[in-house]
């Protein structure tokens, strides 16, 4: 919830750009908060298990500038969560600059297997909250030119063997991207960036395995520039067609090292 400290500084700065970032607690979500932070936004961070996660980031950022950031809980698989978020902002914000949906679920998804509540929850997850709440806070967007920026996937362009809802999922949010750029228009631009290679999964994390090392080695082989990418690389291009890309709208960046050309 946000504090009233919060609310009257947002009050009386009328001129601070503000940034909300979906699933920001932690992360790639807490790296591009940061990010807009240190670059004299207000920042808005929406969590929803990760409390613990979500408040000592906006203690840190608060620590470095008084009263510059808030958290606020909500399920984005809950139709009434979402539409709470999106009225604190109208209500209590008054004033949004930047949307990053950033907010996601990912696991896999066996063919044969996958019920209802799989299906709702990557979808709802990944794609419909991110149009809900974008439809519902372009408004306000919409007052000060502003920018949304979605966290597509490099496995919404080649879905991802074993996470095919996942991957449906992340090539409807492209697709919402470039419908949304053109529904918005000229007030509000809408953008994309697709992240490769950017965090090893869990089943690759133990570095000394050697059937890890191998799986490692033949990710590594597949990207021409050879190497992760890092958060900050995600942050830095959110922020770019957030602030400094006037003239881009209904474009998906793909910073993935080269990947998708391999």
């Amino acid at each position: 919830m946000l504090s009233m400290n919060v609310l009257q500084i947002y009050m009386i700065m009328n001129d601070t750009k503000v940034a909300l970032i979906t699933g920001a607690a932690k992360r790639i979500g807490a790296c591009i908060a940061e990010k807009f932070h240190a670059n004299n936004y207000q920042v808005i961070i929406h969590y929803n298990h990760s409390a613990d996660a979500a408040l000592e980031l906006v203690n840190q950022l608060n620590h470095v500038r008084i009263d510059s950031a808030s958290a606020i809980q909500a399920n984005l698989t809950n139709s009434a969560d979402v539409n709470a978020l999106a009225n604190q902002v109208i209500s209590f914000v008054g004033r949004l600059d930047t949307l990053v949906n950033n907010a996601s679920s990912f696991y896999g998804s066996t063919i044969g297997e996958v019920d209802d509540d799989h299906w709702n929850d990557l979808i709802d997850s990944n794609l419909r909250a991110a149009f809900f709440l974008s439809q519902a806070l372009s408004p306000l967007l919409s007052k000060h030119s502003g920018s949304i920026v979605n966290i597509v996937d490099t496995h919404g362009d080649k879905p991802l063997k074993g996470y095919a809802v996942y991957s449906i999922a992340k090539a409807g949010l492209k697709a919402l991207t470039k419908a949304l750029a053109t529904d918005l228009a000229p007030k509000v631009r809408v953008n994309g960036v697709s992240p490769g290679a950017i965090i090893w999964p869990a089943r690759f994390e133990n570095a000394e395995d050697e059937t890890v090392k191998l799986a490692r080695e033949m990710i590594l082989q597949k990207i021409p520039l050879g190497r992760l990418g890092e958060m900050q690389n995600i942050a830095d291009t959110c922020f770019f067609l957030a602030e400094e890309g006037s003239y881009i709208s209904g474009q998906v960046i793909r910073v993935d090292g080269g990947r998708y050309l391999a």
